[in-house]
C-alpha cells in the first residue's frame, strides 16, 4: 500500500467523538486534496501536502515537550514532511517525534490522529496539511535537540498557552481528553 492510500485510510477512519465543525471539514478538505493530487502526500505538491507530527507528552509528570522550531522560531510539537521510506502516516509522525526530540521509545497514543490542523507556511510549499498524533514519552526520556530546533523544552500542561500558538494548545487539549 503507498503512503497516499494510508493517508486516504487514516482520514477515512478519523472520527473524533466531536466529528463536526472544522475537524469534520478539514477530514474532507484533506480528502479531496488526495483525491485531486496524486502528489498531495509530498512537498513538490504546491497546492499543499500532507504532513505528519506528534505531540511528545509525559503525562505521569504533566508535561509536553516542545521545539523551538529554527526555521519559524515557535514552539511547536515535533513533526514534518512525510518521506518516501514511511509506510504510513503513524510511521511518519513517530520517526519526525523521535528524529526531534532525540527520545527512543516513544510511542503512540492509540485510537489514530489526535486532531487535524490546515496552516500556510511559506512557498513553495503554500499549504500543510497536518495530520496530528500523540507520542507517549517512557518514564525516564531524555530528549536530544536535533537540527531542526533551536532548543527543546518540557512545559506543564498549563504553560503551553503563554509559549505555543492555539493550535498547539488545541492538540494538547485534545490529547488530555484522550489519556
Amino acid at each position: 500500500m503507498s503512503l497516499h492510500d494510508d493517508a486516504v485510510l487514516v482520514l477515512k477512519g478519523y472520527a473524533p467523538e466531536a466529528a463536526h465543525g472544522d475537524q469534520a471539514e478539514l477530514r474532507q478538505a484533506y480528502l479531496d486534496h488526495l483525491a485531486r493530487h496524486d502528489d498531495g502526500m509530498w512537498k513538490a505538491c504546491g497546492a499543499g501536502h500532507v504532513t505528519a507530527s506528534a505531540l511528545v507528552i509525559d503525562p505521569a509528570r504533566g508535561k509536553v515537550l516542545l521545539t523551538l522550531h529554527r526555521k519559524l522560531r515557535m514552539w511547536l510539537q515535533m513533526g514534518g514532511h512525510c518521506e518516501p521510506q514511511d509506510v504510513g502516516l503513524e510511521a511518519a509522525a513517530l520517526r519526525e517525534a523521535t528524529e526531534e526530540s532525540g527520545i527512543t521509545g516513544l510511542t503512540l497514543l492509540p485510537g489514530g490522529p489526535v486532531r487535524l490542523d490546515r496552516h500556510p507556511i511559506p512557498s513553495p510549499c503554500n499549504w500543510h496539511l497536518d495530520v496530528q498524533y500523540a507520542a507517549l514519552a517512557p518514564a525516564g526520556a531524555a530528549e536530544r535537540i536535533s537540527e531542526e530546533s533551536l532548543e527543546l523544552r518540557w512545559f506543564g500542561y498549563e504553560d503551553v498557552p503563554g509559549v505555543a500558538d492555539a493550535s498547539v494548545v488545541r492538540l494538547l487539549e485534545a490529547t488530555r481528553s484522550r489519556l
